[in-house]
């Protein structure tokens, strides 16, 4: 894996600043700030909203299993409702559901309380309507647009610090899929693009510091979940170019997947490899950053949550039919 330096010290940066309510005006400064001012109203006008602002209605019961169903909750963006489809079947949040009802063997019930294109100062009131299904996991999708709505980093991450404590303070596990990189998406041009890439990236890195923190875990979704979305733009996204196709969702579902049922305890936790799983919470949050699909979670070194450079956390790439065999 490899290490971003200054991904790593970005992280810190934001991450301190949002815990101390302060922060700059950036992650990258007041020139980039204006740059993206000026050029991302001219993204905006390239993407434009084809699809509208809904996604299909997807609450509901998943899963032919008796037994208590598991109450999962969808908090977060556009990713979150699956704006662009028109069945809810090919929705992240129903493919999850059908996904965790096969290995848990029990219904999921679905609450979908996300809302396309809200910034992380939203969670706030999805975490009321969240909260009042009562329920055992919770999967949140949001970043992008703190990006293109210029948030400064440190607010954005105060927001989802908060909403992951506020859900594990009420008994649900949180996963979190940290931003993607914007710097994929074929509308936004240079030098904005690169502009993009680094902001979504450092944001990424500290949503991660964050979420360990607060007690979640989180799944990078560095090159938007994958090099996949940059050499097959054509099928991974939509006909925006900016939101994933059908299979864009999917592999945006099952990316999450195998950390949601860790989460709840129905899979093994894998063993990482020796000098790479085990790893300082923001040495681990830059590296996740720039690896599409890492999980990074928090642990204990002889007993000890802190050690000389920070918090440890354990970090990882799940595959879905590795995790299956163990199981």
């Amino acid at each position: 894996m490899v290490w971003a330096p200054g991904t790593a010290r970005a992280a810190r940066k934001i991450a301190t600043a949002a815990a101390l309510g302060g922060g700059g005006l950036t992650a990258l400064g007041a020139t980039a700030y204006a740059l993206l001012i000026a050029e991302s109203l001219l993204a905006r006008k390239a993407i434009g909203r084809p699809h509208g602002m809904e996604g299909p209605p997807s609450d509901g019961l998943y899963g032919d299993f008796s037994g208590t169903p598991i109450t999962m909750v969808l908090l977060g963006d556009s990713l979150s409702v699956g704006l662009g489809m028109t069945d809810p079947a090919m929705t992240p949040g129903v493919l999850l559901a059908h996904g965790l009802a096969s290995v848990s063997e029990r219904p999921v019930r679905l609450h979908v309380v996300g809302k396309s294109g809200a910034p992380s100062a939203e969670l706030a009131g999805q975490v009321d309507r969240a909260l009042k299904a009562e329920p055992d996991l919770a999967v949140i999708f949001v970043g992008a647009n703190d990006v293109t709505t210029q948030t400064p980093p440190a607010a954005a991450v105060r927001h989802l610090s908060k909403a992951v404590r506020r859900l594990r303070e009420a008994g649900a596990e949180v996963v979190v899929g940290t931003c993607p990189d914007l710097g994929t998406v074929r509308p936004i041009a240079q030098p904005l693009r690169w502009v993009t890439r680094r902001w979504s990236r450092q944001l990424a890195a500290a949503q991660t510091v964050a979420v360990v923190d607060a007690g979640g875990r989180t799944v990078a979704f560095a090159d938007v979940l994958g090099p996949e979305f940059a050499t097959n733009p054509g099928e991974m996204f939509g006909p925006d170019r900016f939101h994933p196709s059908a299979r864009g969702y999917a592999q945006a579902a099952y990316a999450v997947l195998p950390s949601v049922c860790a989460a709840l305890r129905l899979w093994p936790e894998p063993r990482p490899a020796r000098g790479e799983g085990l790893q300082p919470i923001y040495l681990a949050a830059a590296t996740a950053a720039e690896e599409s699909g890492t999980e990074v979670s928090a642990t204990r070194v002889a007993g000890r949550a802190t050690g000389p450079h920070g918090k440890w956390a354990t970090l990882f790439r799940r595959r879905l039919g590795e995790t299956l065999n163990d199981a």
